[in-house]
């Protein structure tokens, strides 16, 4: 999963079937599940779900949606979308269903069970309207229902029996046969109506990971389709208001996804990967989640539509490029945690570190290994994640943080793992480099750790630090010990230095919402309100404008502004070019003060990373296989 920068400084803020059936074993658990979803019969944005199981021979089976999903570190409670569950007997007759929990149904006289109906609200409608602490699931993880586009996040539409899960599943589709489809799950064919209107595809699944894992797009899509090497590229896009297109992006992700090929080396890839690109427009129901979730051979983008097709394209290669990654970890390097996850009660790897950490170093690394950034761009993004990093517990075990993710204080620190998991990557990375004089690094170590295990081989979550300290070095274990297990704050300078850099103050450019690499607002979660923090003062575009460290941002351009909508106000308002009118209503200290004032660039006194000119030769190679080798 892949939140963009300012969903990471926002979260900062919050601390029908046929009846009929073949017996082969009376037994559910030699039969594929079957399963349908009906977008034709959408009712009050509703969809029609039937579950065929296959006869049962016990007396009750449970039902359950996903509480959580893989790739995702939170609740998302895909049960508490679904409505009308039913149960029918070989007879036609309704069978007791009870709700045990939000995820889980217990049916009774399970002997007799035919099948299961419900309906199914979509997330995207839901969000914001819970309520503070109320949060709907990660968009890219959610759900959408509308005539001119579904997202098929099938874990919000299909559950799972708790003894069928590594059942085979045969999943149809029924859409108006207007509408483009995009799916990589296997496709076994399309029959359309007689009367031409609608078109039922049907779909394999080898067990329910594999619903869970391959996403669907219907809708008024933009679909461009082309090679990247060996790898076939079908990227779908839904633009409401048709600002951006597929085409307008495909030569940004062609390049960049050359790129990452050529970084990856010989690391086993797909022979398929699907993009589907979500743009919210901002309006009531569409989602204000912006990201990406990951899959093994696909990922689901959340962006905002009004940006501009320079922002969409770097959007893209920073959270693309990271999802992409995944297929190197966890997909191919992942622990028993991940392999066998359980969607209701899952336990964590102690390795998001990893997971997340070294995926997100890969995406910075990559793009000025490969030309694609000039080294003092990648040295501003080390810096700022040094910086977004101290918003966090910069004591608290990595490990121990990952292993209870869910919980408090760790929840609310989950957002690091893309701030200091991207520096342990690097320091890693320096260290292999060191160590073998420039030869290895820890995309080596990547590649032999996927090559001992891969993604049917899980290891073992407790043994990790040794499979990495038998393939390396013992200044690798120490590190891992001293600053990923332990709670060591990490001295970034002492691996600087390593390849000849050394920091300094210096006036940088930056954004409307940052300022020193920082975060420029605060939030009370209490009253649901977004303030100026200390640290906007140090951004010159607003202490020419006046404002003061406190003051409460009521509205931007004439838009409400809250903790529930701030990543949507926010980001339009990074959106304003130069020249631009930006108006505000302020509160301070109980009294109204309009702002009107017109964009221009802003800049901020920032610690910068620079190469040392009085590095000496070893430094310089070493900074030279690191950025290049």
């Amino acid at each position: 999963m892949r939140y963009n920068l300012l969903l990471a400084c926002v979260s900062l803020l919050f601390i029908g079937c046929a009846s009929s059936k073949i017996k082969i074993d009376d037994t559910a658990v030699n039969n594929p599940i079957v399963t349908a979803i009906d977008l034709t019969k959408v009712t009050e944005d509703k969809v029609p779900v039937t579950i065929n199981p296959g006869r049962f021979t016990q007396d009750t089976v449970t039902y359950r949606l996903p509480r959580v999903i893989q790739g995702t570190y939170s609740i998302s409670d895909f049960g508490k979308y679904i409505e009308n569950i039913k149960a029918f007997g070989y007879n036609g007759e309704t069978l007791p269903v009870t709700k045990a929990d939000v995820n889980t149904w217990t049916i009774t006289n399970a002997s007799q069970l035919d099948k299961i109906t419900y309906f199914v609200n979509d997330t995207f409608e839901r969000e914001g309207k819970g309520g503070f602490g109320q949060e709907e699931p990660f968009s890219p993880a959610g759900t959408n229902i509308d005539p001119t586009n579904y997202v098929l996040n099938l874990h919000g539409f299909i559950g799972y029996f708790d003894s069928l899960k590594n059942n085979q599943y045969q999943l149809s589709v029924t859409a108006p046969a207007t509408l483009k489809r995009t799916s990589a799950l296997e496709d076994r064919g399309t029959v359309t109506s007689e009367d031409g209107k609608s078109a039922t595809t049907t779909y394999f699944a080898q067990r329910y990971f594999d619903i869970t894992d391959n996403p669907m797009m219907y809708g008024e899509l933009d679909v461009e389709e082309f090679m990247v090497g060996n790898i076939k590229i079908v990227l779908s896009v839904y633009s409401p208001n048709k600002k951006h297109s597929a085409a307008s992006l495909k030569e940004t992700v062609f390049t960049m996804m050359e790129a990452q090929k050529r970084y990856l080396g010989d690391i086993d890839s797909t022979p398929r990967y699907d993009i589907y690109l979500y743009l919210s427009d901002g309006s009531e129901g569409a989602p204000k989640g912006f990201g990406a979730l990951e899959h093994h051979t696909s990922t689901v983008v959340v962006l905002p539509e009004a940006s501009t097709p320079e922002m969409l394209a770097k959007s893209m290669v920073d959270v693309v490029s990271h999802e992409f990654f995944h297929i190197v970890t966890p997909l191919s390097v992942h622990s028993e945690d991940v392999h066998y996850f359980d969607y209701n009660q899952p336990t964590f790897s102690k390795h998001l570190w990893m997971y997340e950490g070294v995926v997100e170093y890969f995406a910075t690394h990559f793009q000025v290994k490969e030309g694609l950034t000039e080294p003092a761009e990648f040295y501003r993004t080390i810096r700022g994640k040094i910086s977004m990093s101290k918003n966090y517990a910069d004591n608290m075990s990595f490990t121990e943080m990952s292993e209870n993710i869910l919980e408090e204080p760790y929840a609310n620190n989950y957002a690091n793992v893309y701030q200091k998991g991207t520096l342990i990557a690097m320091c890693i990375d320096i260290l292999m480099r060191k160590e073998s004089n420039g030869n290895r690094s820890v995309l080596t170590l990547m590649k032999e750790l996927s090559n001992k295990y891969g993604k049917n081989s899980p290891f073992t979550d407790d043994a990790l630090f040794d499979e990495i300290t038998a393939l390396t070095y013992p200044s690798i274990r120490e590190f891992l010990d001293t600053y990923v297990a332990g709670e060591t704050p990490i001295d970034y300078n002492d691996f600087f230095k390593i390849v000849g850099l050394t920091e300094d103050n210096a006036k940088v450019e930056t954004t409307l919402v940052q300022a020193g690499n920082g975060f420029i607002f605060g939030g009370n979660r209490e009253k649901g309100e977004i303030f100026f923090s200390e640290a906007a003062l140090n951004n010159s575009f607003w202490a020419e404008a006046g404002i003061q460290a406190n003051d409460v941002i009521k509205s931007v351009n004439g838009q409400e502004l809250n903790l529930l909508n701030a990543q949507q106000v926010l980001g339009g308002m990074m959106g304003l070019a130069e020249g631009q009118e930006l108006t505000m209503e302020l509160k301070r200290n109980d009294e109204i003060i309009p702002l009107k004032t017109t964009v221009k660039k802003a800049y901020s006194i920032s610690k910068v990373l620079t190469e040392d000119k009085n590095a000496t030769a070893e430094q310089v190679a070493l900074r030279n296989a690191w950025l290049k080798g």
